[in-house]
This record gives C-alpha cells, structure tokens and sequence, in this order.
C-alpha cells in the first residue's frame, strides 16, 4: 500500500461529498492510533504500519469511516473526540459537539474569576458533554461547579467526562427551570439550545446532532428565555452571568436581561460576530 496516496484518495472522496479534506488525515490518525501531527512524521507512521500486521484490515476501517464521513456524521462523533481548549472532551450520538464559540465564553467567565480569593460557586445551564463546566473547574481551582442537564442522552456523555476529567463537577439531572431550588451561586453561564426553529443548518448537525439541544423556538428565544430566568434565580446580587446566542440576538437577550441585571455587554467572537452576553445580577 502507497501510504501517501491512499491517503491521498479519501482526500478526493470527502472532497467530492463537499467536506474539508483534512478530515481524511484525522480520520486516518485515529485508524492508526496517533495524532494527526504524528501522520505527518514517517518515522512515526512507518512503525505504526508495520505493528499494524494485516494493512487489510486498517484499508477497511479507514474506507468505512471515510464512507461515514461523506454521508456527513460528524469528525467527532466518528474519532469519539472533541477537543475543547485544554480537554478532549468525549463526545457521539445525542450529545452537541463543543463549538469553538463557547471557549470564549468560558473565557470570559475565568477572567471574571481571575482575582478570587476565596471558593467560587459555578452552575453551568444545560451542560451537555459538560465542556464548559470542566474548562472552568481545571483551569481555575478555586471553583467549586455544578453541571444541570436533564437529556437523558447527553448525561451519558456528562457523567462519562465528569467521571474522566474531574469528579468533583457534581452533575445535577434536572430540567433548568426546576434545577437547583433554593441555592444561590455566584457565577451562572448557559450554552441554551438558541437557532430559531426555522433556520436550515448544515447536514452535520441537522442529520446527526440533537435537535434538543440546538432550536430555542419560532425566534431561537423561548429556551434562552427560560435559562436567563433560572439564572436570575440562582445569583447573588453581584453574580456573574455569561449566556451564548446567535449574532442576531444580542439586543434581545439584552431586553431580557435589562429587568435584572447591570453591565450588560455584547461580546464578539473570533470573526467579529456579536455571539455572547455576559451581565451582573442586580440587587434583588
């Protein structure tokens, strides 16, 4: 077997299904059980060859993950993988794959940490894979996390990275509206299910992601709305609130939170699109 060229075809063919062909190299390191950084060291990947024994057998899986590929299961779904800042966040069926979007969100939550001095209470709303909640508690130690999700499906994946990353995120299984009755935290922040019902998505995440955890309602606003009343609830007066949106809906979220909440400010992600609101929570 060429290696290069073999490689070289499941270029061509996810080219030819409209996919980046970079996903055949990742698809390709994960058949052989290295990094995509080491598919490029021959060294490397000559010695994986050889300890492969039967390259039949490596043709066939490498064949049936391209084929899954072109017919648009998501990259990390397939390598089980997503990797979210510092994590490899373990991800498949019925759970969302962290987006690049919600690092800066978490960002902008350890920034508002990053002078504390005593232990901080965090809620993570809809946790999903529980990528927000585990960033924010292995990169700031002073956080004491509680990750609410109530998909039966996506809490198989939670407890999974909770379980593997850091055991002391404490997974609650609730609905946000009834999560969490009678506690007060300090920080709250909220990836909620936001495209409004009608959008056309990618085949990706319209085909195989779970529609539970992407549409917010007719306006993508119903299900922020409910996350923004539940965070209400649980901050202190002075509490920190991040909540993530679509470019088009900051002036709405920021309607919602005006009642409430103080410092209401729109950031920008990486391409300049207004995608995420962080406030503080007015006396009460």
């Amino acid at each position: 077997m060429d290696f290069k060229e073999f490689l070289g075809t499941g270029k061509e063919q996810l080219r030819a299904a409209g996919i980046d062909a970079t996903d055949a190299e990742h698809l390709m390191a994960y058949a052989l059980g290295i990094s995509r950084m080491d598919l490029h060291n021959p060294v490397i990947v000559d010695d994986r060859l050889a300890n492969f024994g039967d390259l039949t057998i490596l043709e066939e899986t490498f064949w049936k993950l391209l084929d899954a590929r072109a017919a648009h299961q998501p990259l990390q779904y397939l390598t089980g993988v997503s990797y979210f800042r510092y994590l490899e966040i373990q991800v498949g069926p019925g759970v969302l794959v962290p987006r690049p979007e919600s690092e800066l969100l978490v960002q902008a939550v350890l920034d508002h940490l990053e002078n504390a001095t005593e232990t901080v209470s965090v809620v993570d709303l809809g946790s999903g894979s529980g990528a927000l909640a585990l960033a924010i508690s292995t990169e700031n130690e002073k956080t004491r996390v509680i990750a609410v999700e109530k998909d039966p499906a996506a809490i198989e994946w939670l407890k999974k990275n909770v379980a593997r990353i850091n055991e002391q995120v404490r997974i609650v299984e609730s609905d946000v509206v009834d999560a969490l009755e009678g506690v007060k935290c300090d920080v709250v922040i909220a990836n909620p299910p936001y495209v409004p019902d009608s959008q056309v998505l990618p085949r990706d995440v319209a085909e195989h992601e779970p529609a539970v955890a992407l549409f917010g309602g007719p306006t993508g606003l119903d299900i922020p709305g409910r996350f923004i009343d539940t965070a209400t609830r649980l901050l202190k007066p002075g509490g920190f609130f991040a909540i993530e949106h679509t470019e088009d809906q900051g002036d709405a979220i920021a309607a919602l939170l005006a009642k409430n909440f103080l410092n209401i400010i729109t950031h920008r992600d990486l391409t300049a699109r207004p995608r995420y609101t962080t406030a503080i929570r007015g006396k009460e």
